[in-house]
Order: structure tokens, then C-alpha cells, then sequence
């Protein structure tokens, strides 16, 4: 099942770890094509968010819980060490191992919400995102808020007990869950709800049941034990087994359920899990409170926090000075002259207006107090305050990824009772100093007195691990000696195992290693993580980054953006495809020719050929990292120079091709499918599936030609798409560039089309494939051709294809053209001297990656909601995967891509369907069966004289 992988040996791995055929056909027995032992597979999930590296045995995408409860007794009966990983965020080593890793995340996104959204029942590979966007429309969200929110999925926020800025203890994890369906270590599986609970778990696992009775008897028993669990979680506290279950339920089940969480998958697999909700407080002021020194930050917390503030954030003037460095600082910070300052972003969240009023007017008084370096003020405006979040959300991206190329980014977290946080603050800070630990930031929860800190290592010095060692061993001491905990939210995960029985002490410990052997007396649950006696551990499997390339080598590997990535179910993510080349170079410097060759061979097709390059990545990333970039510049690279060639020819005579590309489809319309289907087919075989598209019948018929059409009077120049040429509209449409021009004639605007159009193109089908020759010719005899019909820039140029209109930024930047998207223009422009004559019933509308990036997305919503009162964005909506040509060549990643939202949509039937690009309105379309047409198009429908039909009769074959 897995080749050996001689350039790096793990510190902790076996002989084992060679090629086992044997175990490959067991586990494929379970559940066949579920296993993953190519070298790529067990490499690319080997990284995750934290800085440990550790190789699987193989990768099993898991299909259902019943499906782990086979796994369960597999692993039981043969020995292997098995964890499990979704969103890979955690940042404690959690999600690592060198046995086999069961991936969680593909098929265990399902999100019921209950009771009008008093309740949530969730599968643990949903985002928190996912979950609060169904919830939003109840006026509800979960409990724990982490800043992880778009990645981070149930599964982990329950395995390490996840809390965030402003849930607190009293919000988080362990006090909102309600029930959840358990396996456990034997394949049992359990489920908590129901009055018949404690008899089902006591008929399924009488030993574990019998066993929690007893430890809770004993804990409960002792004065002592009972005094320091709540003194140890009367803070916010992830290290260990939750032991305060034994003295907060009384029930088996309960006491059960909640040992689970935060037990980072050592106890059990949660397969399912329903959380109490909270209601969103919509009514939200927020302020930057700047002080002249810790202590005065830290010494006004008492106040601010009887105030009524929902969050309380701490920033040290580290963490002031680097943000200055963001581009998105504010005046007021640029302006501020650091000098041991420190600041506290501080916001109230209300449920109604009046509530907030109040807060408001007894803010002066609060503030009055305070030995403030600035204004108090607070501020509604959702600009403001977004910029000021954003000085405190993005500090890690800014540290990140301006940190040194080949260092490691360490992101820590602890807490210790409010009043020693300056202290223990001021003690970080020396320690920083002393161990040369330059622009460590402090930042975090400091209502809680949860802090997080920051530091970057490079492992492959010498002196590195022992440096790091020292500290941390210094940090521990400081933070239990003023009365705290060494993980608040992060989880225990590897780095602080061994630090456990210290914090605790031995009899509590002793409670948490009897909690492991009742659940999983083997020991195979993710072993290393969370108890680990060996006091070495932290410092073994630590993650040395090799420099590669600017993109690779700013990634911290955080897993943001994969939720985004329109490939993650059919290949691999865009933190993948940059940790393979991390890998590749290691294998490089290794001399490991082999491991080179193989990866290079599996790269080409999930790497490159399955990458839609859509950018969607960048729009998620912390550090700001387009993949597709990357992936673009390996496909030039790559490139067959037969190919390459071809489409330097098309460039210069890209009108012939966009007519022969017409006629193409019209004559395959008309010709039986299979010989069209046929005839791809063979082609694909002799010339690649990357260079020959697939036809398939839901392909229009071809576009009609592009037209000059010169207007002395124009107010705008409009360059109708070419993909509009070589593609056909849907269905009795008369397509986007007929729409648009009719519906400037009605709002009585002017535009004109260029001398030329006809051979014009954004670029884009030439940067998409890495030929940079092809699109500089493309670009210098448009941009000539622009400045003229603009007038040298005086006219804006009009773009009717959202993916076309970034493609024609990208090529007129600092040419002084400006380009406006044809959506954003009509709802400027046209929208206001248009009458709406007849609405539609309903509209389902599919954003885009380039309306997302480029901010058309509102707009179009703007032009939905103007012609309908029933405008719905499916709540699992992405990126089509189509990306030009890409769902051609590789349908099988629009059809991944587009799963979750075609599913969405399935229980209704809409008025019409609407995007604002024609490939993705064809990926759509294919998905869900569903005509889908620009918006330009419904608005054009929208705004012509009465129909006799009502809304309800929308021509279905638009």
C-alpha cells in the first residue's frame, strides 16, 4: 500500500511503514476505493496547522459512521494506531499520525437545524461557517466563535473543546453540546440522547459505564480533587481529559459525552453531534482603546469588563508595531508612536438598538477613568469596524507571512486568571528577549485572560530544538506559576502532553489515564496526543520548511483555504498542492530520485491538470497565497510545445478560432452524440485529456459573431466576450450581448463596440495555461485597439463576462483604462432609468469566483432583487470548477465542485437561474439540469413591455 519514503524517517516510525499489500486489500474490503496509499496521498495529509510533521501508515476516506465502526474493530484486531482529521486546523499536532488517518471531511457535512434554530445537529466535517450561515436566517448561531470559523470544522471545535473571542467558558463547546452518536474504540456505536440513555450505554459498554460511575464517585469524594478541578477550570482550560464532568453531571452518558469533548479523538469518534445555539446580537459598536503600557491596558480590564463588552482584545505593543506594517492599518495606528503602548479592541453586541443605546450613553462615564493614550470612541459603522477587527484578525498573517523563507510560525495559547495577565504578559515578553525570539506578538481573549502568542523557529539549525526547549520550558513554569493553564482552546495535542500531569498533579492525572483505559484500553486512538509520558515528544516530528518558491514558502499551512477549493473532493487542496512541493524539494535534497519521479507523476493530474486556478484560494488565505498562480506558472512549465505553439497561433488569429470554434458546436449539435462524444474521446486518448475538451450533448450550439459598432456619442466602450462568440446562449435566449446593448437602448445609454472586437480576448485562456508568449500578444493588439476606441482612457471599458472583466483588469493595470464588470455597470448606470414590467416568481443566483474577487457579487444581487422578491444564494454555493475550459477537459471537477449546491437546490424548482458568466452558467447548468442565463438577461426579460404570462410561467428553456 505505501512506498517507503527513505528521505525522511520519522522519529517515532517502524519498519512497518513499507509497502503492505495485505493490509490494502482488508481495508478495501471494508469499504472499497476507500483507501489512499500513494506516496502524494499520505504526503499531502501528513501537513496540517500545526508544526509537527508526521507520515500516515495510508489514508481512508471514510463513507459513514458505519463504516468507522468497521475500521474500529479492524484497527482493534490488527493493531494499528488510527486519527482522524477534517478541517486539519488544529494547531497542537492533534491531527497527525503515523498510523492510519481516517479523512472525515468529504462525507460528513450534513447540518440539520432544529426547533427554528434553537438547536443544531451537525456532522463533524461542517465548517463553523457553514453551520452559522443556516443558522443566520433563524437569527441564531453556535456558541464557540473561533477566529478559525471558515475552516475549522464540528469535529475538531468538539474534540479540543474550542471556545473563541467572545463565548467565554460559559459559551464554548462543553456547554452547548446536547447529545451526540459516539463509536467507540470496539466499533460500538452509542448514542447519548434520550431519557433511555444510561440503559443503552450500560447494556452496549458495561465496563466503561461501571468505570465513569466510579471515577465519579472518587472525584466527587475527595475535597481536595474537587477543589482543584474547579479551580483549574474556572478559566478556560483544554489540557487533558475534562475531568469537571465528573462533578457537572451525574449520569454515565452525560459524564461520557463530555469527557468527549476535547479529548482530540483519544476517547471516540463523534459522528454526529446537536449543540444549543445563542442568538446573533445584530445591534454592534466596537473602539480601539489605546493605553501608554501594559499595565494600564491590563489594570483598566476590571471596568471594561463589568461594562458589559462582549469581547475584550488584547494587543502588545509588538503587536502594534507589526500591524503598522499591514496595509490595512488604520490612521489612527499608523500615526500612533510606539513606545511599550499597548491597545485592547473591545466591542459591545446587543440584541436590539435600545439595548445598545444604553451601553453607549454609560460608555463615557466607563471610559472616563481609564489612563487612555487616545479617544474612547466607538463606532456602528460596519467599515470602521471591520477595518478595526481587521488590525487584530490579520496580526498572524502579517507576522506569518513576513516571517523568514525555511521558518516554521508557532502559534501558542494559555491562560491565567485575569489579574496576573499583566505578569505573565511581561514575563513572555522577557522571555521573547532572552531567547531571541524577534516580533513575538501577545494578542488574545484578555476578558478571559486568554492570551496567544506567536513565535517563528527554523528547526534545521543546529541550536534550534534546544532553544525552543529551553523555552518553552521556562514559559510553562511562568504560566503555572501564576495559577494558569498551558492550552485554553488549542488543545493538549502533542506539544503539551507530556506538561499535563504537572499542571494537574498526580491524582487528578491518575483520574485521566483510568478515563483512556476505560474508553480505549488498547491505546490505538491517536496515541501521543494528549497524555504522553515521554517528555521528549514535543520536540520529536517537528516541521522543517525547505525554501522552494515565493508562493510555497509564505504558506503556514493553516488550511483556510481548502473549504474554498473547488478540487478538494476530487484531488487535492491548494495547502496541498503547496506542502507536495515542500516535499518534492525535500525528496530533491535528498537525492530520493524516485520518490521525485512519482510524485512529479501524480502532481501532473491532481496537482496541475485538476487545479481551476480561480483564485478562490487567495480570497481565504491569511497570507494572501493564490495557488493558482503557482499552478498556472508549473503548467507553463509543463507544457507540450506542440500545444504551447498552437495557442501562440491562436493569439494571432484568435477571431478564426472563436468562428471555427462556433461552427464546431452548431455542427455537433447536429451530429449524432455518440460520434461527437466518440470522436473526443479517441482524442483525448492520443493527445491527453488536458489538451483535448470532452464534448458532451448539454453543450450549446455555437455564439454568433462579434460586430463593431461605432458610436461617436458613447459613454462607455463595450467588448462583448468571446466566449459568448464560441458558445450560444441558452435555449430560445437571445444571449448577454443582446440583453446588455437593448438594455442601454431602453435606459437610454450609448455605448459603442471597438473596431476589432472580433479578435479580441481577455487573456485569460492563456494565463489559465501558463502561456505568457500567447497572452502578451493577445495584450498588446487590445490594449492599442482599447486606448483608442477610450479615447486614451477617457471612456470606461464594458466587460459582460465577470471571469473576462478580471482578466481584462489584469491586463490593463497601469495602462490607465479603467474596466468595469457589464453587472456592476448596469446597476449603476441602467438600472435607474429602467421600468420593471414584470417580475419573476423566484431567482436562484450562483455567484462566481471573479464576482466574489472582484465585488459584482452585490450588484448582481442588486439586479436580482429588483426583479424579484424571492432571490436565494444556495448556502453551499462555490466556485463551479468549470474555469474556462477546465470542465471540459476535466469534467470531473465541476461535477465535484458543484455537488453541494446542485443538492441544494434539488428540493425546489425556480422562476429562472442566474450567474453573470457563461461557463459557469454552462458548469451550472450541467450540474443541476437547470437553464441557467447571465442576470443581464432576466433584467432585459424583466424590463421589456408586459408578458401575458405571470411570473410563475417563466420560459423554463431560457
Amino acid at each position: 500500500m505505501i512506498a517507503v519514503i527513505r528521505h525522511r524517517i520519522d522519529e517515532n516510525r517502524s519498519a512497518s511503514m513499507s509497502t503492505d499489500t495485505e493490509l490494502t486489500a482488508k481495508l478495501e474490503q471494508l469499504a472499497p476505493g476507500t483507501v489512499r496509499g500513494r506516496a502524494i496521498d499520505r504526503l499531502a495529509m501528513s501537513h496540517e496547522a500545526s508544526h509537527y510533521l508526521i507520515t500516515p501508515l495510508g489514508v481512508v476516506t471514510v463513507e459513514d459512521r458505519h463504516h468507522v465502526s468497521r475500521l474500529m474493530r479492524f484497527v482493534a484486531e490488527n493493531g494499528v494506531p488510527l486519527s482522524f482529521r477534517s478541517g486539519g486546523t488544529s494547531l497542537s499536532g492533534q491531527a497527525s499520525t503515523d498510523g492510519l488517518l481516517l479523512d472525515t471531511r468529504k462525507n460528513f457535512r450534513k447540518i440539520d437545524v432544529l426547533d427554528d434554530g434553537a438547536r443544531v445537529r451537525v456532522q463533524p466535517g461542517a465548517t463553523v461557517r457553514q453551520v452559522n450561515t443556516r443558522l443566520a436566517r433563524y437569527g441564531r448561531k453556535l456558541g464557540p466563535d473561533p477566529a478559525s470559523e471558515s475552516a475549522c470544522t464540528l469535529g475538531g471545535v468538539i474534540a479540543n473543546n474550542s471556545s473563541g473571542m467572545a463565548c467565554g467558558t460559559e459559551l464554548n463547546t462543553y456547554n452547548t453540546i446536547e447529545s451526540a452518536v459516539l463509536v467507540l474504540a470496539d466499533g460500538t456505536a452509542i448514542e447519548t440522547s434520550g431519557p433511555d440513555a444510561d440503559d443503552r450505554l450500560r447494556m452496549a459498554a458495561p465496563e466503561l459505564w461501571a468505570g465513569l460511575v466510579e471515577l465519579r464517585d472518587e472525584a466527587r469524594a475527595d475535597p481536595q480533587i474537587v477543589a482543584a478541578i474547579r479551580r483549574q477550570y474556572a478559566i478556560k482550560n483544554t489540557m487533558g481529559y475534562g475531568v469537571n464532568s465528573f462533578l457537572d453531571h451525574d449520569s454515565p452518558t452525560e459524564i461520557l459525552l463530555h469527557l468527549i469533548v476535547g479529548s482530540e479523538g483519544t476517547l471516540a469518534f463523534v459522528a454526529e453531534a446537536t449543540l444549543r445555539t445563542v442568538p446573533v446580537c445584530p445591534h454592534v459598536a466596537t473602539g480601539m482603546l489605546y493605553f501608554r503600557s501594559l499595565a494600564d491596558a491590563t489594570g483598566a480590564l476590571p471596568a471594561l469588563v463589568a461594562s458589559g463588552l462582549a469581547t475584550v482584545e488584547l494587543l502588545d505593543s509588538t503587536s502594534l508595531r507589526v500591524a503598522q506594517r499591514d496595509p490595512g492599518a488604520d490612521e489612527q495606528l499608523l500615526t500612533l508612536d510606539v513606545d511599550g503602548h499597548a491597545a485592547l479592541l473591545v466591542e459591545f453586541q446587543e440584541e436590539n438598538s435600545v439595548a445598545l443605546a444604553e451601553r453607549l450613553i454609560a460608555w463615557e462615564a466607563v471610559t472616563a477613568a481609564l489612563p487612555l493614550a487616545g479617544p474612547a470612541a466607538l463606532t456602528e459603522d460596519a467599515v470602521r469596524r471591520n477595518a478595526l477587527w481587521h488590525i487584530r484578525k490579520d496580526l498572524y498573517a502579517t507576522v506569518a507571512g513576513n516571517r523568514p523563507s525555511g521558518t516554521t510560525a508557532l502559534l501558542e495559547d494559555i491562560a491565567v486568571p485575569v489579574r496576573a495577565l499583566r505578569e505573565t504578559c511581561e514575563g513572555l515578553t522577557e522571555l521573547f528577549d532572552r531567547y531571541g525570539y524577534e516580533d513575538s506578538v501577545i494578542f488574545g481573549h484578555a476578558k478571559d485572560g486568554n492570551i496567544h502568542f506567536m513565535l517563528t523557529e527554523r528547526f534545521d539549525l543546529p541550536n534550534a530544538k534546544k532553544r525552543y526547549a529551553e523555552f518553552t520550558e521556562e514559559m510553562v513554569a511562568l504560566v503555572l506559576r501564576h495559577g494558569g493553564t498551558l492550552k485554553a482552546e488549542h488543545g493538549t495535542g502533542r506539544i503539551m502532553a507530556p506538561y499535563v500531569r504537572r499542571q494537574f498533579g498526580d491524582e487528578i492525572y491518575g483520574l485521566m489515564l483510568r478515563v483512556k483505559q476505560l474508553a480505549d484500553p488498547r491505546g490505538l486512538l491517536n496515541p501521543g496526543v494528549l497524555m504522553n509520558e515521554d517528555a521528549e515528544a514535543p520536540l520529536k516530528n517537528l516541521k522543517v520548511t525547505p525554501t522552494v518558491e515565493a508562493e510555497v514558502d509564505r504558506c503556514v499551512e493553516c488550511g483556510y483555504c481548502e473549504p474554498v477549493c473547488p478540487s478538494k473532493d476530487v484531488t487535492i487542496t491548494p495547502r496541498q498542492r503547496i506542502v507536495l512541493r515542500r516535499e518534492r524539494e525535500r525528496a530533491r535534497l535528498a537525492g530520493d530520485a524516485e520518490l521525485v519521479e512519482a510524485l512529479d507523476r501524480d502532481y501532473a493530474y491532481d496537482g496541475v491538470d485538476t487545479c481551476a486556478a480561480d483564485g478562490m484560494c487567495r480570497t481565504a488565505c491569511p497570507v494572501r497565497i493564490d495557488t493558482g498562480k503557482l499552478v498556472k506558472r508549473l503548467r507553463a512549465e509543463q507544457s507540450n510545445t506542440v500545444v504551447s505553439s498552437g495557442w501562440n497561433v491562436a493569439a494571432q488569429h484568435w477571431g478564426a478560432i472563436t468562428r471555427a470554434g462556433s461552427i464546431a458546436m452548431t455542427t455537433a449539435r447536429a451530429l449524432p452524440a455518440p460520434l461527437v462524444t466518440g470522436a473526443t474521446s479517441v482524442g483525448r486518448v492520443l493527445l491527453g485529456a488536458d489538451n483535448v475538451p470532452r464534448y458532451d450533448r448539454g453543450l450549446p450550439r455555437g455564439g454568433s459573431r462579434r460586430r463593431p459598432h461605432a458610436r461617436p456619442d458613447a459613454v462607455a466602450v463595450y467588448v462583448p466576450s468571446c466566449i459568448g462568440a464560441m458558445f450560444g446562449p441558452a435555449e430560445s435566449s437571445l444571449g448577454v450581448r443582446d440583453a446588455f446593448l437593448s438594455l442601454c437602448a431602453r435606459a437610454g445609454v450609448t455605448v459603442t463596440i471597438p473596431a476589432g472586437v472580433e479578435s479580441m480576448c481577455c487573456g485569460t485562456p492563456w494565463t489559465s495555461k501558463g502561456n505568457l508568449l500567447g497572452h502578451k500578444v493577445m495584450s498588446e493588439r487590445v490594449l492599442a485597439a482599447l486606448r483608442d476606441a477610450t479615447r486614451g482612457g477617457e471612456l470606461p471599458v464594458i466587460s459582460d463576462g465577470v471571469s473576462c472583466t478580471e482578466g481584462f483588469l489584469n491586463m490593463a493595470a497601469d495602462t490607465g483604462l479603467t474596466v468595469i464588470d457589464a453587472v456592476t455597470f448596469a446597476e449603476r448606470e441602467l438600472l435607474p432609468g429602467l421600468v420593471i414590467s414584470s417580475e419573476f416568481e423566484s431567482i436562484a443566483v450562483h455567484p462566481t469566483c471573479s464576482s466574489t474577487r472582484l465585488g459584482v457579487t452585490d450588484p448582481m444581487l442588486a439586479l436580482a432583487r429588483a426583479i424579484s422578491d424571492d432571490v436565494v444564494v444556495p448556502d453551499d454555493w462555490g466556485c463551479c470548477g468549470f474555469a474556462g475550459d477546465r470542465g471540459m477537459l476535466h469534467p470531473e471537477l465541476t461535477a465535484a465542485a458543484t455537488r453541494p449546491e446542485a443538492a441544494a437546490l434539488a428540493d425546489r424548482t425556480f422562476s429562472a437561474y442566474a450567474s453573470a458568466n457563461r461557463t459557469c452558467e454552462l458548469g451550472m447548468t450541467r450540474a443541476t439540469g437547470k437553464p441557467y442565463r447571465h442576470i443581464l438577461e432576466l433584467l432585459d426579460d424583466a424590463t421589456r413591455a408586459p408578458r401575458a404570462s405571470g411570473p410563475a410561467d417563466e420560459r423554463e428553456g431560457q
